[in-house]
């Protein structure tokens, strides 16, 4: 499945478009991350604990909306974008969504 973040595959011509697909995750924090979190709000740095999570989700969204569009015969997705919004306190959603079609 190609992916761009425009509106073409460069390289290729869109012979069909099949419309909007989107996949999307919930997670919630992690206690022990919550922890070395505050410890590293205090001397400053990377949280990679949190890091690590919204990578996480990010590829479990990505593949999520990639198989929604090979479920409809697609080939490729254009101007794929990313969306996040807090859910309850300590859990968020990470959604993305972009237009499927089939390029050649």
């Amino acid at each position: 499945m190609l992916l761009s973040n425009v509106e073409t595959i460069p390289g290729k011509s869109i012979v069909e478009f099949y419309g909007l697909v989107s996949g999307s995750t919930v997670r919630a924090k992690h206690f022990g991350r919550d922890i070395a979190a505050g410890l590293k709000n205090l001397v400053g740095g990377e949280l990679k604990g949190y890091t690590e999570l919204l990578g996480e989700s990010r590829q479990e969204a990505i593949a999520r909306m990639i198989a929604e569009a090979e479920a409809i015969g697609a080939n490729a997705i254009v101007n794929v974008r990313f969306s996040t919004s807090s859910i309850s306190q300590g859990a968020a959603e990470l959604f993305a969504y972009g237009t499927a079609v089939k390029v050649a």
